[in-house]
């Protein structure tokens, strides 16, 4: 990579730390931008900040709480009321990382913009490849299936080949002052990871209670409010029944939480909305390999174009755990697709 000047997102965790530490060493101009994304602690802008001036780099802090409000954290409880389990982590990513950050980068002069993800990224014929990170246990490419292939030519990820324990031995060599910080497991705006409390908080919350039923419709019992199950759900029904019974979807028109036994949780297929493409949109149908949660082990299916952004899912076996709102990423082994969200 030529000498380039680079806008790090940084976050005040390692591993946008270790970014930003990583692509000094190599020469580039650096500078680091954080967003402020929500109200409370600044401890997120107060790190960076720290490690900004052990680097010796300028560091900008961008103030996008009312638009993170709009964007993400009021779409992310529509969703729940409307009986979905939401991602807004890949929201995030491609309403904020990759849009506002990558302005604000252009607007400051910057070549590009490089981010703390655990994913690869390289030229072929012409066209960006995104494929996972080296250390499988840490990729990070489920988040970024929105990408288009203008926002991959301006941004990088210096940590595609590392493993965290890597990167965090660098932090320590180069003792970053969050060398020794945990790494956040929540969705950053619910750091304790309640998001009932939070919805009953933030949200203009209706009577959402309604009835507890079997999928042979049967009523077994009442609930206090759909957005308090998602689907593959045992824990917390408080019913009595000779098998364990399982969440198999919401029905929020009636108000309803659906339940059954295990099997009840099988789906043969689904559909996408707002699908994009990393490769060049398919014709027609194709084979591949589909993830529908960022853990969850991938499934050999068929993928069929319906329009210019919706796509139907055949699986080879049916899956358990499909969630509408959730996205589906498209693997050809280690590289990405594209992807869309379940409805």
């Amino acid at each position: 990579m030529d000498h380039k000047k680079i806008m790090v997102a940084m976050s005040g965790g390692v591993d946008s730390s270790v970014t930003a530490a990583l692509l000094l060493q190599k020469g580039h101009d650096v500078q680091g931008l954080t967003m402020r994304i929500w109200d409370g602690p600044v401890e997120v802008a107060d790190d960076a900040r720290r490690v900004a001036e052990r680097l010796g780099i300028p560091h900008h802090l961008i103030d996008l709480r009312d638009q993170f409000r709009q964007r993400v954290v009021a779409p992310f409880c529509a969703e729940y009321l409307a009986g979905k389990t939401p991602n807004p982590c890949v929201l995030c990513n491609q309403a904020f990382k990759f849009r506002v950050l990558l302005d604000r980068a252009a607007e400051l002069g910057a070549d590009g913009l490089a981010t703390g993800h655990y994913v690869r990224l390289w030229q072929h014929e012409g066209r960006y490849v995104l494929a996972k990170g080296r250390s499988l246990n840490k990729d990070q490419s489920y988040f970024l299936f929105t990408l288009t292939q203008q926002q991959l030519g301006r941004v990088c990820f210096p940590l595609g080949d590392l493993d965290k324990e890597q990167v965090r031995a660098l932090a320590c060599q180069w003792q970053l002052p969050v060398a020794a910080k945990s790494d956040s497991q929540d969705i950053c705006f619910i750091p304790d990871g309640d998001y009932i409390r939070f919805l009953e908080q933030h949200a203009a919350l209706k009577d959402l209670s309604g009835d507890i039923v079997h999928v042979d419709g049967r009523i077994l019992g009442r609930h206090s409010g759909i957005y308090r199950y998602t689907i593959g759900q045992r824990r917390g029904l408080g019913l009595a029944w000779p098998e364990p019974l399982f969440v198999a979807r919401i029905d929020a028109a009636r108000r309803q939480v659906v339940v059954g036994e295990r099997c009840h949780l099988d789906v043969a297929e689904l559909t996408l909305q707002d699908c994009n493409w990393i490769i060049p949109r398919p014709s027609d149908s194709l084979r591949c390999r589909v993830r529908i949660r960022y853990r969850h082990r991938e499934a050999e299916a068929t993928v069929t174009v319906v329009d210019e952004k919706r796509c139907r899912v055949v699986f080879d076996r049916p899956e358990q755990g499909v969630t509408p709102g959730q996205a589906a990423v498209f693997y050809d082994q280690d590289r990405v697709l594209g992807g869309g969200w379940i409805i």
